[in-house]
């Protein structure tokens, strides 16, 4: 049987079911910021905020550095705010409204139900505030060195318009496949750019209408992100191989191959300068940013993994001298580069304290030499550093364990809260508590990470949760998360932990900042899912502390995490009492079947390790109460999965619970959905794990 939670939802949003001293929604309030950028000129920055899904562009600059909102939605909508960036003169700020730029499939999101086709267009409006102006529909936009023009991309094509939009987008140019990754030469006189062609791309060169498009040494691999020389003669990029050949083991690891080449583009006379070693941890680095390549003054910077650990490396462009920027036991990522081409800014998990392990802090480092400096310290978090025109002045975002995220000036390893005034006033900032970091082992031997949140008043056999971040490739802070689906589960903790609940929010293996090895461990998701062993190594944990009741242990996650929470319910009900399976990844069956190609030599034992690596192999045995969540618009983990499992426990006569949301994304793109799918969530284990029967 199943049961619907519409009601419980209406009911949950006009009262105090749980006579907290603070709301879900309040706690959901903060003005979440994304999209840091920081002018070219000047010292001024500019970001987009979600105020209870009303999503609106801030700006701030020297020397108060007050908050203002240049732009006047009022609705939350599900319109989400990206691809920001400021022109060369600091007078424009252009970016992108709608889409789901964290989905497969970017297109346009109809979250909130209009009878009216939702649209991704491409905006422009003064950095002062003023009128918004519509580009056109569109996406990935540029502006021009000269400030006055700006491509974008629709439909596989590269359009141009006016920055002031005084007259209507047209076609820069025609190519074959999916044009995209444009790059203005530095005399904005050129445009640089990737033609995908699904099995090759090629690096092309457009100049003008009269001049036919320049490939630069096509070949039959994967060509990417171009970056242009300082002084626009070369250009540097990924070359990858194409798609094809004999077809290889499914479960066997393999190197994924990857090289730096440059290019003249004059003479269209290049070569490989560097080459990734071909060994596993030499692979395309799975991080943010990819390889991150950057030409700065002098040296060609990319990241690599082959020591282990995701670092910053300098080459010159001839291909000599390489240069190990960053060495040490930690990772980075949120790479930027300063507009003089000398300095780089980025987050890592370095520090002092032994907590920072589970912290991101601030660094810098010249492009030309392994002289990294902390730029912050402490017990927070700081992410998406930016550095202003001046190349002095360096902004990021920042958060504790208590303050939700907001940007920030870093002056002297302090920081200057930037719009702190937008946190609401019923904001529960002093109910918060601070998570302590833990680890303990899986039953392999590996170590397993984790942030736990303790109620201020501990009392006996309380009941605990088990909370599983999705990705995987994430980790999980000593505080509020930079990434936005994340911060709002982080919101969501800290009111399980007010409901009464412990809570454990598990690091597992194939998340990142403890090394390639935890990153890319052995038999891992559909080819043996060995990271279960940390979830279930979690539950176990949490039911050998004193004052943990053993049988009152739920878990709950996302995406991957909802994957995680289906296998531990289906696998270890007796560990698990109850859980919420939230878009999660159900059935990891693998197809015989690739069309014009033989069957890899080990297919039938991999789909038979897929199909043993699934939650919906586990049916007979899940006995746990189960909520099944999902958005029927996901573009990151189809919604069919959801619709097998619930088909499986229907067929089973399994009593579940169920909250299926239309037209929504896998990122709850209306704040609306966010707060019904957290307050379900919060319900659902009180009324499983707390309250008498």
């Amino acid at each position: 049987m199943k049961k619907i939670l519409f009601s419980l939802i209406v009911l949950l949003s006009t009262s105090n079911i749980f006579a907290q001293s603070f709301s879900l929604k309040s706690v959901l309030s903060y003005p979440f910021p994304t999209q840091l950028v920081a002018s070219p000129v000047g010292s001024k920055i500019a970001w987009a905020a979600n105020e209870q899904g009303i999503r609106n562009i801030y700006t701030a600059e020297a020397p108060d550095y007050k908050a203002i909102k240049i732009t006047d939605y009022a609705e939350d909508d599900g319109q989400e705010l990206t691809s920001l960036s400021i022109s060369a003169d600091g007078k424009w700020i252009v970016f992108v409204r709608g889409g789901d730029h964290g989905g497969r499939d970017g297109g346009p999101v109809n979250a909130n139900s209009s009878p009216i086709a939702p649209k991704v267009q491409v905006l422009s409006v003064p950095f002062v505030g003023g009128k918004v102006v519509t580009l056109g529909e569109g996406d990935n936009p540029v502006i021009s060195p000269s400030n006055d023009q700006v491509i974008f991309a629709k439909s596989g094509q590269v359009m141009i318009s006016p920055v002031d939009g005084t007259s209507a987008a047209k076609n820069l140019f025609y190519a074959k496949g999916i044009n995209g990754a444009c790059k203005w030469s530095p005399d904005g006189k050129k445009v640089a750019f990737i033609s995908n062609r699904t099995d090759h791309s090629f690096l092309g060169i457009y100049t003008d209408q009269q001049t036919p498009v320049k490939w630069l040494l096509p070949s039959f691999s994967k060509d990417n992100t171009p970056v242009w020389s300082p002084d626009g003669n070369d250009i540097a990029f990924i070359r990858t191989p194409g798609i094809g050949g004999e077809t290889d083991s499914i479960l066997t690891k393999k190197h994924q191959p990857w090289a730096i080449w440059t290019v003249n583009v004059n003479t269209g006379t290049g070569k490989q300068i560097w080459k990734a070693p071909e060994t596993f941890r030499g692979s395309f680095p799975s991080i943010d940013g990819g390889a991150n390549l950057l030409w700065a003054e002098g040296k060609i910077i990319f990241t690599s993994y082959e020591d282990g650990w995701p670092h910053l490396y300098a080459i010159n462009p001839d291909g000599s001298k390489r240069l190990l920027l960053t060495p040490g036991n930690f990772a980075i990522e949120n790479i930027k580069l300063s507009i003089d081409k000398k300095t780089l800014v980025f987050a890592a998990n370095a520090g002092n304290d032994k907590d920072d392990l589970d912290r991101r802090h601030i660094y810098k480092v010249s492009v030309d030499k392994a002289d990294m400096q902390a730029l912050t310290l402490g017990n927070g978090i700081e992410a998406y550093p930016v550095i202003a025109g001046d190349n002095q002045t360096f902004f990021c975002l920042s958060s504790t364990a208590e303050m939700p995220l907001l940007p920030a000036l870093i002056n002297k390893k302090t920081l200057k809260l930037i719009g702190k005034s937008l946190i609401p006033e019923d904001f529960p900032l002093k109910d918060m508590v601070i998570p302590k970091h833990v680890s303990f082992k899986a039953a392999d031997g590996n170590t397993v990470y984790g942030q736990l949140f303790l109620p201020k008043k501990v009392f006996k056999n309380q009941p605990a949760i088990v909370y599983v971040h999705g990705g995987p490739q994430r980790q999980m802070f000593l505080g509020w998360n930079p990434m936005d689906y994340y911060s709002m589960d982080y919101a969501l903790n800290q009111y399980l932990v007010k409901l009464g609940f412990t809570v454990l929010s598990v690091n597992y293996r194939l998340g990142i900042g403890y090394g390639y090895e935890f990153h890319k461990p052995m038999r891992a998701g559909a080819q043996g899912a060995s990271e279960y062993q940390d979830i279930k190594a979690a539950g176990q944990w949490l039911a050998a502390q004193p004052n943990i009741n053993k049988d009152k242990i739920g878990i709950y996650g996302g995406s991957y995490g909802g994957y995680l929470t289906a296998l531990a319910l289906g696998k270890d009900s007796r560990l698990f009492a109850a859980g919420v399976d939230i878009h999660g990844v159900n059935n990891r069956f693998t197809s015989l079947d690739q069309e014009g190609r033989k069957p890899a030599p080990d297919a039938l034992l991999a789909a038979k390790v897929a199909e043993e690596s699934s939650p919906v192999s586990y049916v007979s045995t899940w006995t746990s109460p189960t909520l099944i969540i999902h958005a029927d618009d996901d573009r990151n983990v189809a919604f069919n999965q959801s619709v097998d499992l619930v088909k499986r426990f229907e067929d089973k006569k399994f009593d579940f619970e169920f909250l299926s949301i239309p037209d929504d994304t896998h990122h709850w793109m209306k704040f609306s959905n966010g707060l019904k799918v957290s307050e379900a969530t919060a319900d659902f284990l009180k009324r499983k794990l707390m309250d008498k029967k």
